[in-house]
């Protein structure tokens, strides 16, 4: 069992929204980030995160709590679960009971070491290394290594006890008759995450024996969907600059990184997937998709800018010539080629555009006609604004009037009205929240029936469930102030003063009460207001 204090320091040292940046893509929303609810579906964000509070709430459905609520939900765990998948991604050791560490698996991290030592003693793979251009400080930097035969990755797993570990993670693989290593005869490139952990491993051939490159399998700990190489080295130049460049392969990105662009990351054999934009988002950076100028690297750069394009994202690709790669081309000495490059990428939607029309004999007017479709079909999932602003671009290529291109009318689209709650309500209860030490004024003067809006919510307090989700909207809300306490006492008693004078309104119109009760009662509020009105509740 995981020490509660071992939890509670786990919630002081984490960040809210590089958890949850793991899983949706948030944008800053004044205070607040937003993001589209991960729970149900809808086009308009109202999922709010605060990083203040540490808190989301989703203003549609309704679910709210912290960083371990929302990792319980959306992978579907458990409490002890989701606190030990937390630790793990930020990097926390947890305390477990009877004063031991659970130890934390080394694994991968003893296997890199090894793989490190080996690629000391393998002279043509340091040739290699040598003759793509990699410095001995690269190799260090980015912990190189070699896996050579494929017994010895076995032999080493064996002497750490660790050989069904080693298969959980892909580091060795299983037949019926055999386990064996998954990445024999590779030079190995550890893959790490956010936080600089080794959780798989890229590893390029150095003979013929199957794909050139190949990476871990999806384990617990490995999801290359969601993963950019190097983004632990590169995170700090990214947030600095405000701009990210995504290669193809580790090599560009180790060079890259040589000659001064520290902001480098590349995606691991896979294309750029909506998984990544969660990643991408954080400190919301200008993207430059720099491929390679073959056909596999512009057909791969299309469908990112198509995606970056529809995700709202600015940046832009960059495409070598020839069918050179970043790494050709700093091996080459043709750094200010690649400097001019990245400083003039082509922008993402105009890219797309350029693209499909390239696809097309424009000569041929039903070719044309067809390559005006596919681009209208385009622009079309993009906002009016953007629709008016690339269609005379699109005119200009294709060569055709203007008034042919023509911007799909958006639909009106009902406006969701939330359900409305008395502002007075809402800061009486967030003043309590965020003051437990009220409630006990509260209890005195504050009876349940006056919340006619926030009754459920009041009614929480008074049961000291102050983190129920139901609660958490009126944290994040900026537009709701909390109040110092004289001021509370103040609206107390405005709150006071306007459910009596309903109540002897109330009280007035009632014909079947007795007229000496009815006036005692009246009497009673009357007191009760003068006295509110002179300031003597305390």
């Amino acid at each position: 069992m995981i020490e509660k204090d071992s939890i509670e320091q786990l919630k002081a040292h984490l960040d809210i929204l590089e958890v949850l940046g793991n899983y949706i893509e948030l944008k800053k929303a004044g205070v607040n980030y937003s993001a589209c609810c991960p729970f149900h579906n809808e086009k308009t964000p109202s999922f709010m995160v605060s990083p203040i509070k540490g808190i989301y709430h989703c203003y549609g459905c309704g679910v709210g709590g912290d960083a371990i609520k929302f990792v319980m939900e959306y992978e579907k765990l458990s409490f002890y679960e989701a606190v030990e998948k937390i630790a793990a991604l930020v990097g926390f050791t947890l305390t477990y009971s009877k004063g031991e560490r659970k130890k934390d698996s080394q694994f991968l991290e003893e296997i890199t070491k090894f793989y490190q030592r080996k690629l000391g003693d393998a002279v043509e793979v340091k040739e290699y290394i040598a003759k793509r251009g990699i410095t001995q400080e690269s190799v260090e930097r980015f912990r190189l290594g070699f896996c050579g035969n494929g017994f010895e990755s076995v032999h080493f797993a064996d002497s750490l006890n660790a050989r069904n570990e080693a298969i959980e993670l892909g580091v060795l693989g299983q037949d019926e008759n055999r386990v064996y290593s998954r990445f024999f005869d590779r030079l190995m490139f550890p893959i790490c995450s956010s936080s600089g952990k080794v959780i798989g491993f890229g590893g390029r051939s150095m003979g013929d024996n199957g794909a050139k490159y190949l990476n871990s399998p999806q384990s617990k700990v490995f999801n290359k969907s969601k993963l950019l190489y190097a983004y632990h080295l590169a995170k700090e130049s990214i947030y600095r600059q405000k701009k990210i460049i995504i290669t193809e392969g580790y090599i560009d990105v180790i060079m890259l990184h040589q000659a001064g662009f520290q902001n480098v990351v590349a995606t691991l054999g896979t294309a750029l997937t909506k998984e990544h934009l969660p990643l991408l988002a954080k400190g919301d950076p200008q993207i430059l998709m720099s491929y390679d100028g073959d056909n596999a690297g512009i057909s791969s750069a299309f469908k990112a800018a198509k995606l970056l394009a529809l995700a709202g994202k600015e940046g832009g690709v960059v495409i070598f010539p020839d069918g050179a790669d970043p790494a050709d081309m700093i091996v080459a000495n043709r750094l200010s080629e690649v400097k001019n490059l990245f400083e003039k990428p082509i922008p993402f939607i105009e890219f797309v555009l350029l693209h499909t029309i390239k696809q097309y004999d424009l000569g041929n007017p039903l070719q044309k006609e067809k390559a005006l479709k596919e681009c209208m079909e385009f622009l079309h999932s993009l906002s009016p604004l953007l629709q008016e602003e690339y269609r005379v671009f699109l005119a200009r290529y294709l060569r055709v009037p203007e008034h042919i291109v023509r911007i799909k009318k958006q639909k009106n689209v009902p406006i969701e009205h939330k359900s409305s709650k008395d502002l007075t309500e809402l800061i009486l209860v967030k003043s309590i929240v965020e003051h437990p030490e009220y409630l006990e004024f509260a209890l005195e003067y504050l009876e349940k029936e006056f919340f006619k809006t926030c009754y459920s919510e009041y009614c929480l307090l008074l049961e000291n469930k102050f983190d129920d989700a139901l609660l958490n909207g009126i944290k994040i809300d900026p537009k709701i102030k909390t109040l110092e306490f004289a001021e509370f006492k103040m609206l107390v008693g405005n709150k006071i003063i306007v459910e009596y004078e309903a109540k002897i309104q109330a009280l007035s119109r009632d014909v079947q009460l007795n007229f000496t009760e009815k006036s005692k009662q009246i009497k009673k509020y009357r007191d009760f207001i003068i006295q509110i009105k002179k300031g003597e509740i305390h």
